[in-house]
């Protein structure tokens, strides 16, 4: 893994079973993400518990719920071994707070546009993810509206994210991280290995870019200062 590139937070989500959340660790993911919530992808929390049991200590696991109650949030999370609870409902300031002191990491999501994005902070949660207006769809959002939105180095980009895309996100947004779902699928909730690797590594490698080019320029920069000086 490069160096540079393993500095974006990469994760898989919707996974359903053993063998794809063995995969996507395998190949590097930082993260994989299991769906409580009404969808193809959901899964009941014993079984992500039990995948969860196999996966190494490091791989941060995140449970995904929309508008559950808090204490089942935080109860699920604990009593199954996640790290993580990823938000994805109308979940109020005061819910999310309560559920983000209780869990190890709290992620908040919302469609892009939601006025809540600008004010996550107010949440609680470590972390924001922005989504495209019709969550799990698969479609992709217009990245130039999240520019600004809120702090890139708090923000995952989700979405319609696949092989041939997340370097154009991690270009335009410089996200924390990126999250993916139906691109890397076979069909629904199966991953596809190929997908998976191809996606990883375009991830890798656009970040390792961006950052080798801020790098570069931070040295230009500061080789112009020392030549000024010198005059």
């Amino acid at each position: 893994m490069d160096d540079e590139g393993s500095s974006l937070f990469v994760k898989v989500c919707g996974i359903t079973s053993e063998s794809d959340g063995l995969l996507a660790v395998a190949l590097g993911y930082d993260a994989v993400g299991f769906v409580f919530a009404p969808s193809p992808r959901q899964i009941s929390p014993q079984l992500a518990g039990d995948i969860v049991k196999r996966l190494p200590p490091e791989i941060i696991t995140v449970g995904v719920f929309r508008d559950e109650s808090p204490s089942r949030v935080a109860e699920i999370v604990n009593r199954y071994g996640l790290s993580a609870a990823q938000l994805h409902g109308q979940e109020s300031t005061k819910d999310c707070q309560w559920i983000a002191e209780r869990v190890k990491l709290c992620i908040k999501a919302f469609p892009v546009g939601h006025p809540g994005i600008s004010n996550f902070s107010s949440y609680g949660a470590s972390l924001v993810m922005i989504d495209s207006p019709s969550p799990g769809s698969g479609k992709v959002f217009d990245w130039q509206l999240a520019i600004g939105a809120v702090d890139p180095r708090k923000m995952i980009i989700s979405g319609g994210l696949n092989v041939s895309n997340v370097a154009d996100a991690i270009e335009t947004l410089t996200p924390f991280g990126v999250d993916v779902s139906s691109g890397v699928e076979a069909r629904e909730g199966e991953k596809d290995p190929t997908k998976l690797k191809q996606f990883i590594t375009q991830a890798r490698a656009a970040a390792a870019a961006l950052s080798k080019r801020k790098t570069d320029s931070s040295s230009s920069a500061t080789a112009l200062y020392d030549w000024e000086e010198e005059q």
